[in-house]
């Protein structure tokens, strides 16, 4: 199961036929009703393994990735406890207190709480900042069972008497790291050290570095340890999130945005830039592509920042540029893209800000674009997400042309089809009302019927796109410390690649950077000339003159025999072979 704020998993957790029911774990009736009423049948990890020992009363410290039903697996057990410990409802003071980074978080996580405890009467109050006080202090004075807060508003309410803790049995700190970032560490240890001793203590965290851990051993007592790793892909599987960065210089960083955007057309997105100042450059370049985007940081009051955000989910925005202050808590479904603008310093923000997308088993794609004297953050990422991520050549001018040309094609022979059948009369000829059929005649008894289509849609064309787009980008290159090279020691590479996974081979292809070659290049010549499918194919690594791409062992010879050794790439032919730096996952190398 999961919930608003982690995303719908059920598509996940209803293949998974081997792990217990919610019907199994101590939950009340009035729960498991709203429980199945949501279709839900079988908890998520974090779920099955926090909510038993959370029921009971024990401290828990829980790791586990955005996106995996964190809310639930502490919503549930608070008001579990909530029913047994307070049937009347008591005195009105709050039995729980999750304390949220961000109003948007809170405002999810609130909305989670009161739909799992509608069948409780369970009352839930979101209070934060950026709100008028006064409906919030009215409320807490009638009486509430659970606040969901944000630590600066939770301190102010504590200031003023209006947020009572002395009768609070649980608290609950969502998304801790993400506080920790932003600066709250001192709120949140004045909030701890207000709440009784006899609190249950409940801590959330997408990551685990020394502060967290150092934040549980002061003030939860011998809890419960939950750690939720990040789910891996089967062998020979494409992964759930695409990540791919380009190397771009720093001075062309927002150019090369633009032309990836275009080409990989995303549903919806956030792109994540550093700086307020950043987010407005970025969004007036973008809207000057004609692309449809939407600024959204720190500086905008929450009424309007509610407003931007409604328009992603309804589709009359395509693309959110913000600050990662503004976007943190965000859950958008429709949700295709994470951009990076520049490599987060921290790893930590890189997990939370690709959690966005790839969630409850959709497909999705992580995109950073890095400056050469960025590599180290990129290298320091992989080192904690353990999962290489694919450099890809920056688009070129001819990339955006084939493209463009590509999109008119397929519009044009959708308008023929449809215009084909719209006179109603069968013969398969369309009517003329505004006069184009008979211009395009006059013109073609003057000229060949094909050059008048290729000029019309040159004109189209040169509408289209942006100055930027006529002269390609420089090709960037880290410096010679930060850079990976292909092969062991003695193939011109300083360190080798990582070994290909368990059950798969790496084949090497004669064709890189240098070329032009994208990841998508060669998933397609390999899915087109072999009977390998998209998911088949693995991690691709793109070099400057050459890529390693994994297969399944059981197919690579296979692939090879039907690529005879050579495919085509950007229009040139590549070699394709074993890669000899490494034997098949599980083997021993030959002599």
């Amino acid at each position: 199961m999961a919930d608003d704020t982690d995303a719908d998993d059920t598509d996940a957790e209803d293949s998974d036929h081997t792990g217990p029911t919610f019907a199994d774990l101590p939950l009340a009736p009035e729960l498991l009703r709203v429980i199945d009423e949501l279709g839900y049948t079988r908890p998520s990890p974090i779920q099955a393994e926090a909510i038993g020992p959370l029921t009971e009363g024990r401290d828990l410290l829980g790791q586990a990735a955005t996106g995996t039903g964190k809310t639930a697996a502490f919503a549930l057990p608070m008001l579990q406890r909530l029913a047994e410990e307070r049937p009347g409802g008591g005195d009105g003071a709050p039995f729980g207190l999750v304390l949220a980074p961000t109003r948007e978080l809170a405002m999810q996580v609130t909305e989670a709480v009161s739909r799992y405890g509608k069948g409780l009467g369970a009352r839930v109050l979101a209070v934060y900042g950026g709100a008028p006080i006064g409906p919030q202090l009215g409320a807490l004075k009638r009486g509430v069972d659970v606040v969901v807060a944000t630590p600066g508003r939770a301190i102010d309410l504590i200031n003023r008497g209006a947020l009572r803790l002395d009768s609070l049995e649980v608290v609950v700190l969502d998304e801790a790291d993400e506080m920790l970032d932003m600066g709250f560490v001192e709120d949140i240890e004045t909030i701890l050290q207000a709440t009784p001793d006899t609190r249950q203590a409940v801590l959330f965290s997408a990551t685990m570095p020394r502060r967290i851990e150092s934040l549980a051993r002061e003030y939860l007592r011998q809890p419960v340890t939950v750690r939720i790793q990040r789910e891996e892909v089967p062998a020979g599987e494409a992964p759930r999130v695409r990540q791919t960065a380009y190397m771009v210089p720093r001075s062309h960083t927002t150019a090369a945005l633009g032309r990836i955007l275009e080409l990989e057309r995303p549903t919806a997105a956030i792109v994540f830039c550093r700086t307020r100042a950043d987010v407005d450059a970025v969004t007036e370049t973008l809207t000057g592509r004609g692309l449809r985007a939407e600024a959204l940081h720190g500086g905008m009051d929450q009424e309007h920042r509610t407003r931007v955000v409604d328009r992603l989910r309804s589709g009359r925005t395509d693309l959110l540029v913000a600050t990662d202050v503004a976007a943190r808590g965000l859950d958008i479904e429709q949700l295709s893209h994470v951009v990076n603008h520049d490599v987060p310093k921290s790893p930590e923000a890189y997990v939370h800000r690709i959690g966005r997308v790839g969630r409850a088993g959709r497909e999705g794609v992580a995109i950073t674009l890095v400056a050469p004297g960025a590599v180290r953050n990129l290298r320091n990422i992989e080192h904690l997400t353990k999962q290489p991520v694919a450099i890809a050549p920056v688009p070129t001018v001819s990339d955006l042309r084939a493209a463009r040309l590509d999109r008119t094609r397929t519009a044009l022979r959708e308008r023929l089809l449809a215009d084909l059948g719209d006179d109603g009369t069968g013969t398969g000829t369309p009517a003329d009302p505004d006069g184009v059929r008979a211009m395009i005649a006059s013109l073609a008894a003057e000229f060949d019927p094909v050059d008048v289509a290729a000029a019309a849609v040159r004109l189209a064309q040169e509408v289209s796109g942006a100055p930027e787009d006529e002269v390609d980008i420089p090709v960037a290159h880290a410096p010679r410390e930060g850079r990976r090279e292909s092969g062991p020691r003695g193939r011109g590479g300083a360190a080798g690649p990582r070994p290909p996974k368990a059950g798969t081979t790496r084949l090497f292809v004669s064709a890189g950077r240098s070329s032009g070659v994208r990841p998508q290049d060669i998933v397609g010549a390999l899915a087109n000339e072999s009977r390998l499918s998209g998911r088949d194919i693995g991690a691709i690594q793109i070099h400057e003159r050459h890529a390693l791409v994994e297969v399944p062992e059981h197919a690579a010879d296979d692939v090879l025999r039907s690529l005879r050794g050579v495919t085509t790439l950007k229009g040139r032919r590549a070699n394709v072979r074993r890669d000899r730096g490494f034997a098949p996952a599980g083997s021993r190398p030959g002599r």
